[in-house]
């Protein structure tokens, strides 16, 4: 765990989570999905690593990028669509809860100080973020799961922030922003909430450009920093 800036804690009453790359790894399904698409226009595959660094920004910019940003935008419409449709058939083929993910959620619903909310913010889609969020076992933990298309503007603008602020009915001193990616450090910084980057995920790299309050190697170390190192031994 790298501490770039102190985060209170104690005082936090909002987590708020992204979704690929610090929830689950959807690697597998957004590249196949995105090949497939390829496939379907008579296009080259991408290696799943290239398709990974094109993730983050929604489903419209990772289209966009894995069509070599094309100028006809009546293709692209037809292609996101292609996109979105197969994806919603195979989003769960193979993706995954991160290990840790789980013990770290239950022991992150319960504070000593004060009452503690959480709630994911995607820019993936609304439909498939929740259906993801349902069927691997996580929707008991969240108050509210917002996507890509849940409001007019998504990440690193900070609407889907503050609304979830509102909703939690707490300042945006008390709630932290958790992903994988720059988007998620300049979002949290755009709403002036803390952050926490995490390094195993998708767009580890991205932190480098962006480096957040704090930055975690595994989600265990969420137990760590919100409700200290005993806690967090007494899952091992």
């Amino acid at each position: 765990m790298k501490i770039n800036r102190e985060i209170p804690v104690r005082q936090l009453r909002l987590l708020i989570f992204d979704l690929d790359g610090t929830l689950v790894d959807s690697r597998q399904d957004l590249g196949n999905s995105v090949n497939a698409m390829l496939r379907h226009f008579g296009r080259h595959e991408l290696p799943l690593e290239v398709i990974a660094t094109y993730i983050g920004d929604g489903a419209p910019m990772l289209v966009r990028r894995a069509l070599g940003d094309p100028k006809d935008e009546h293709f692209l419409h037809v292609a996101l669509q292609f996109f979105l449709d197969y994806y919603r058939k195979h989003k769960l083929d193979h993706t995954y809860v991160y290990d840790g993910v789980i013990d770290a959620l239950k022991a992150l619903c319960f504070t000593d100080t004060l009452p503690r909310k959480m709630a994911v913010l995607s820019n993936k889609p609304v439909g498939p973020s929740r259906a993801i969020v349902d069927a691997l076992g996580m929707n008991e933990f969240f108050f509210q799961v917002y996507g890509g298309n849940s409001f007019e503007t998504k990440k690193p603008d900070p609407f889907g922030v503050r609304k979830l602020i509102r909703e939690a009915n707490c300042e945006a001193s008390e709630a932290v922003l958790i992903g994988d990616s720059d988007v998620d450090v300049v979002t949290a910084q755009n709403a002036g909430v803390y952050s926490v980057g995490c390094s195993y995920g998708l767009a580890p790299h991205t932190l480098e450009t962006a480096p957040p309050d704090v930055l975690v190697d595994h989600p265990r170390d969420w137990i760590k920093l919100f409700k200290g190192k005993k806690a967090a031994q007494s899952l091992k």
